[in-house]
């Protein structure tokens, strides 16, 4: 009789074979469930229980953050309006003001759908003044008095929108 290791077959597919085990529970899992770590091999059961250890937010934050981001986002595009050409250098200086009196409110805690949340939130706040020129152009206005303006608002908005989220969440390059 020859000693052959037992075929394992993977704990989410049954029908797959495979040789990997998971680094931090030895689970069975084939290439489709592994997720790459620095570490080795992890399933994704025990990635996700890793990343709710960094998940601090309470339920309070959400809306909170999201009034913080709305609001402030709002002043700004007051402000952007009037600014014309200088929009390209302080709409992402508002962003990172915006991201940043967010993360004081919060004090530090975080959580992944709560910095998505809040770019919404910085987004539709900035969305106020695009929608009212809009609404300026089907009572009568001129198209080309208003063209610049409607394009310094939404450049305003991508780039508070992009900023505010990547100032809480962090650049992660994957």
């Amino acid at each position: 009789m020859t000693d052959t290791p037992p075929t394992l077959t993977c704990a989410n597919h049954p029908t797959v074979e495979t040789g990997l085990r998971c680094k931090s529970c030895e689970k069975p899992i084939c290439p489709k469930c592994a997720v790459l770590t620095p570490t080795g091999y992890r399933c994704k059961e025990c990635v996700r229980g890793h990343q709710r250890m960094f998940e601090t937010a309470e339920w309070y934050d959400y809306p909170l953050a999201m009034a913080v981001a709305g609001i402030l986002s709002f002043l700004g595009s007051l402000i952007i309006g009037r600014l014309g050409f200088l929009a390209l250098f302080v709409a992402p200086i508002a962003g990172v003001i915006i991201g940043e009196a967010v993360r004081l409110v919060l004090r530090r805690r975080r959580a992944r759908r709560l910095f998505q949340l809040t770019a919404a939130a910085a987004a539709v706040g900035s969305l106020i003044p695009i929608l009212l020129l809009l609404s300026s152009l089907l009572m009568g206005a001129s198209f080309m008095g208003i063209l610049f303006s409607l394009l310094w608002q939404s450049y305003y908005t991508a780039m508070v929108t992009s900023t505010v989220y990547y100032r809480l969440g962090g650049i992660q390059i994957k």
